[in-house]
């Protein structure tokens, strides 16, 4: 039976990776099925032309038997086979372990190369989590071959919300559901050949690990910086359980829809404001995005300026020992103060409302408190506000001032009141303008005419600020003298003092849930209560750290309690417990750590995972501190970044770490997005709109449009039926709402691992958003296909392949040293700049020009083959096993560029005929004029131009340029 393989010719996938090109294997006897045009018929291993094509390079296909109607693949190459047996071989040998102290060599350099660890949630990775974890997996493995110590971990932050709202809704314990979770992250993971040392594996959910977050957090408590508070927060009654902000949508819980309040409950705070000034400060050394220390030092905000007081007036306008303290950035617009504003969550406020106004002042307070501080703080949002009935006194020109409440105003920023200068503040001049407020102009701009129509917020002139009664004139000042001269004022006269501040809170580090660190203090029951805080709270009592992991209950409950009370007060027996020292009677913190905690120090864990006596050894992390290279998402810019650096500034001042600083250099991922989704519009009626006229067809629809139905019209995507509409061409983040993620199993399953590495670092830089499309996958595994086949050879009739290699034991030539050389050049500078998607390009043009050569060099494959290791790690392994090599390339030392092949031994030489240009030829850059000439003479377009012509002269400049003059026709005929 002879047996024909037919493959289809190459064409874009569609956004299903399993619609893909298929080679059907038949009997010429079956002929049912006849062969298609474009196809390829194959007679044993002798590839015929039929019907004008024949296929160059295979693609993943499949073949169906006749006898058997099995289905077999024909694959690009064996990846099936290759991967499977080498991560089993990884995994075996223990290839990526990092030796521990007995074994490190500590005289070699460090590379510490780290992951924003991932929540492992039940579905698991699409294919932009591995986007990170390819580019550190890249720089782990560069880093080995260039002899460094590597420590490239990884871990799970596994604690929080997720998993205890899974639990109240299946009644599954959170612990059952995260063990499975980090299964299935695991598995997925080691499918895609990360050189994780996974014997370094931690979790923040077991004992062993937050016993040391409970440590640090004991650390902090003894110095001040952890302690309890009344803090307002947002209490959902109907669901009984405090929220998040963003659990909040517009005063109702996201869940259900039920109304929000705030409500003040005891909580824990970190002073992180202690270390303001030291995380602002450091943020200058370190190689981050500028981007990322904007951010951070805008939360952070530190602002110099002025506390003014403001004494309250009685009834008869007569001054009171009440004062209200304001903190401004501007005293040089003191004169221009027209009015207060307080927070409604003001300590003062109860003791200042008139009784005519203490209703609508309520009314106000109680609608205010439904809001988020998010809500209340939108420029957008119309301000609003009352009148509190009382005046207050400027101290600059003791004029009597209205105090009003307007919930713009936030009770935990500065002093949670502000002097109102709707002159020179938007906001300020919208409220003023909506309550018939004044307005004084005390400011004038240096660089423009004024309007006195609009606030202007900008520095300049001081005027209208001068009155006797005070002895204070700033008029003619500058806005930055004139601030100097304010604040020595109010220092001299009492009213005021120079202020510092910030807008950085301390960090709200208490949680009303279950599955999350014990925080490990006791209360005893008699403990006095505090004499600061409105509220009483009882005194903590650390826990010893001899008892530390304080380990979670068990519970079968994990519903809110509907109180106010955690969770965890239901687990009575555990609740109820002897505190050690008194031997009293005692109750636990009901209260667990943020889901923050324990994200916040795991990157020194990796650095020794299995002490059970230090947080870290001392040695060890000398040696690895700090981390060099940190990747993750944008998004951790601000909150984990900057509680990393709080915890480690903290443990640096305690002697734990030896470097200010955690993480050296940061770099923050680009996103995946999905695949490009085509929306079609519909009026009203449910007719079709082009997309380029619904802005003036009023209302509209939108109708997503399957790809096959579309195509491309210049610049749009317009129906395939229909070409005068156009669509909507959008990409969106990958999310199961949209029904747009791609399940990286699936691209595994169908390419192989290295093909979804690669493609992931050749879809644009590290550093950029980019749209997924599963048709451009076939580009790279073409690329691995064809260098796999260039070493191994081509199948053979089943479609297996040999297993020797198609390279000769033959000294290289110039002309492939110089190629191989400068791929090593390039490839090298495109990893350490993480420029991967470049490196690739380098190494496609490689092996495009190594399809020329006659003959294959084995010391020009084998360093070929490792510069692919980091990138397309499986089939460098096989690749170098086949090559003769027994071991792992993982430590083979990676290929240097040698500069004597990288200078061009031959250079283009313009070749001028009086003057004017005719053509160029290559010469070696040490030339003579004559070998010059002789090879002007002997090129096929020069030639013609110096046949049967006299010489005059020649003029030539080495390695610039050869002028040849002739004799003019005209000079021959008048000498004879």
């Amino acid at each position: 039976m002879i047996q024909i393989q037919w493959l289809l010719p190459p064409q874009p996938l569609t956004s299903s990776i399993h619609h893909h090109r298929r080679s059907l294997l038949f009997s010429s006897r079956r002929r049912s099925l006849p062969p298609k045009p474009s196809s390829t018929l194959t007679f044993s291993n002798v590839s015929t032309k039929y019907f004008g094509f024949r296929v160059c390079n295979c693609v993943n296909s499949e073949s169906i038997t006749e006898e058997s109607n099995e289905v077999v693949k024909v694959r690009a190459y064996p990846f099936h086979e290759i991967e499977q047996r080498w991560q089993k071989f990884w995994d075996e040998n223990r290839t990526f372990r990092t030796p521990d102290d007995d074994e490190l060599d500590t005289s070699k350099p460090k590379f510490y190369v780290l992951d924003m660890f991932p929540y492992p949630s039940g579905a698991g990775l699409h294919v932009g989590h591995p986007l990170g974890y390819t580019a550190t997996d890249i720089l782990a493995r560069f880093k080995r071959m260039q002899g460094f110590n590597v420590l490239h971990p990884m871990g799970w932050d596994a604690f929080g919300l997720p998993a205890e709202q899974y639990a109240i809704e299946t009644g599954t314990h959170p612990k059952i559901t995260t063990i499975k979770n980090i299964d299935r992250f695991r598995t997925q993971l080691k499918s895609l050949g990360f050189s994780f040392d996974w014997e370094r594996e931690i979790s923040t959910t077991e004992p062993d690990y937050y016993k040391w977050t409970q440590w640090i957090f004991l650390q902090l408590l003894k110095r001040g910086l952890a302690y309890q508070a009344e803090v307002a927060v947002n209490w959902c009654p109907a669901l009984g359980t405090v929220l998040a902000n963003e659990e909040v949508v517009d005063g109702v819980s996201e869940r259900g829809g039920h109304p929000v309040i705030r409500k003040p409950m005891r909580q824990w705070m970190l002073k992180i404001t202690a270390y303001a000034d030291r995380l602002l400060e450091d943020l200058d050394d370190l190689d981050w995005p500028e981007s990322i220390k904007e951010m951070q030092r805008n939360w952070i905000g530190r602002s110099e300026g002025a506390e003014v007081e403001f004494h309250v007036l009685s009834k008869d306008c007569q001054v009171t020992d009440a004062k209200i303290t304001v903190y401004t950035t501007r005293p040089d617009t003191i004169f221009g103060v027209t009015y207060l504003v307080l927070a409604p969550e003001h300590p003062l406020l109860s003791s200042l409302v008139s009784e005519t106004q203490q209703n609508i002042v309520d009314e106000y307070k109680e609608v205010a408190s439904r809001k988020s501080d998010l809500e209340r703080t939108e420029l957008q949002k119309e301000k609003s506000g009352v009148f509190s009935g009382c005046y207050a006194k400027n101290p600059v020109n003791n004029e009597a001032i209205p105090i009003y409440i307007a919930d713009y105003v936030l009770g935990s920023y500065g002093t949670g009141a502000i002097m109102a200068v709707p002159a020179h503040d938007s906001r300020d001049h919208e409220f003023a303008l909506k309550y018939n407020l004044p307005i004084h102009w005390v400011i004038t701009s240096d660089k423009c005419c004024d309007d006195f129509e609009k606030p202007y917020s900008g520095e300049g002139n001081v005027i209208n600020s001068s009155t006797s009664t005070s002895g204070l004139d700033i008029n003619g000042l500058h806005s930055k003298e004139a601030a100097v001269e304010v604040i020595n004022w109010l220092e001299k006269t009492g009213n005021g003092n120079r202020k510092i501040n910030y807008k950085l809170r301390d960090w709200l580090f208490a949680r009303q849930r279950y599955w999350g660190e014990p925080i490990p203090v006791v209360f005893l029951d008699e403990n006095s209560e505090s004499e600061t805080l409105p509220i009483p709270i009882p005194i903590p009592i650390p826990i010893p750290e001899t008892e530390l992991p304080l380990t979670l209950p068990e519970l079968d409950d994990f519903t809110p309690t509907g109180t106010g009370d955690p969770p965890l007060s239901k687990a009575v027996s555990w609740v109820n417990t002897i505190e050690s020292s008194s031997g009293k009677p005692a109750k636990r913190e009901t209260n667990t750590m943020p889901q923050w905690a324990g994200s916040c120090w795991y990157y020194l864990r990796f650095m020794d995972p299995k002490n059970s006596s230090q947080l870290v050894d001392k040695k060890k992390e000398m040696y690895w501190s700090p981390v060099d290279v940190y990747v993750g998402g944008a998004e951790h810019a601000v909150l984990h970044l900057l509680y990393s650096r709080f915890w480690h500034k903290v443990l640096y001042d305690i002697g734990i770490v030896s470097t200010k600083e955690p993480f050296k250099c940061v770099i923050n991922q680009g996103i995946i997005l999905g695949e490009v989704q085509y929306m079609a519009c519909k009026d009203k009626d449910g007719n079709l709109v082009s997309a380029d006229s619904i802005h003036a067809s009023g209302d509209h629809k939108q109708e997503r449009i399957p790809d096959e139905k579309v195509t491309k019209s210049g610049a749009s995507f317009v129906l395939k039926d229909n070409p005068n509409i156009k669509l909507i061409a959008r990409a969106h983040k990958m999310s199961k709402s949209r029904g747009n993620v791609v399940n990286p199993d699936d691209v595994v399953s169908e390419y192989g691992a290295d093909s979804l590495r690669l493609y992931e670092m050749f879809m644009g830089p590290l550093r950029d958003s980019k749209t997924w499309n599963t048709s451009g996958i076939e580009g790279v595994h073409r690329f691995l296909g064809r260098s796999w086949r260039l070493i191994v050879g081509s199948p053979l009739s089943d479609g297996t392949y040999k297993n020797q290699t198609s390279v000769v034991d033959e000294n290289p030539s110039l002309d492939q040293l110089k190629s191989l050389h400068r791929c090593i050049e390039k490839v090298t500078d495109e990893i350490e700049a993480t420029r991967f998607n470049t490196g690739i390009s380098a190494m496609m043009e490689f092996v495009n020009t190594a399809y020329k050569w006659d003959k294959l060099p084995k010391s020009i494959v084998e360093p070929f083959v490792l510069l692919l290791s980091p990138y397309a790690p499986h089939m460098a392994e096989e690749l170098w096993f086949r090559l003769g090599h027994s071991t792992s390339l993982a430590y083979e030392s990676f290929p240097k560029a040698n500069p004597a092949y990288l200078k061009d031994t031959t250079i283009t030489l313009p070749v001028q005929i009086n003057g004017k240009t005719r053509g160029t030829v290559q010469v070696e850059v040490i030339c003579t004029e004559e070998e010059a000439f002789k090879l002007a003479s002997l090129d096929q377009k020069l030639s013609k131009y110096l046949e049967g012509k006299i010489v005059k002269k020649r003029v030539y400049v080495p390695g610039k340029i050869l002028n040849v003059i002739l004799e003019r026709e005209t000079n021959k005929v008048a000498s004879r």
